[in-house]
């Protein structure tokens, strides 16, 4: 089964598998199979076609994939243009919701960059 040019693995089940999708999370992926009344463990292989093509439908309502992508990274850009301290801290690749960066952080800020230890060797002269 593919959604917007995503396949869904069909050894999950329905409720798990529609998050491979991007913009679909496991609440949006259980509200979507309750709406149709089609079972949550259900996988992919054992549905009809009609429910595949309502579930197509459904998400494809929703802004996915691209779209989505394009949308948050213009929303980042706007923010950076405007100057406000959000747009600042993704500019500089830091946490932009508060969090601590003494500590921490490393999601953002990348590997850990050691300065060595401290003291110098003295050299025999």
């Amino acid at each position: 089964m593919r959604i917007s040019g995503i396949t869904i693995p069909e050894k999950k089940h329905l409720s798990f598998g529609l998050t491979a999708v991007h913009g679909i999370g496991r609440a949006r992926a259980a509200t979507i199979l309750t709406e149709l009344n089609i079972d949550p463990h259900t996988k992919p292989t054992d549905l009809s076609t009609e429910q595949e093509n309502s579930i197509r439908e459904k998400i494809e309502s929703f802004t996915i994939e691209g779209e989505l992508k394009r949308q948050v990274s213009s929303d980042i850009k706007r923010l950076k243009d405007i100057n406000s301290y959000r747009g600042s801290r993704h500019a500089k690749r830091l946490p932009a919701r508060g969090q601590r960066t003494k500590t921490n952080a490393r999601t953002l800020k990348g590997a850990k960059k050691t300065m060595g230890s401290g003291k110098r060797k003295l050299e025999k002269t």
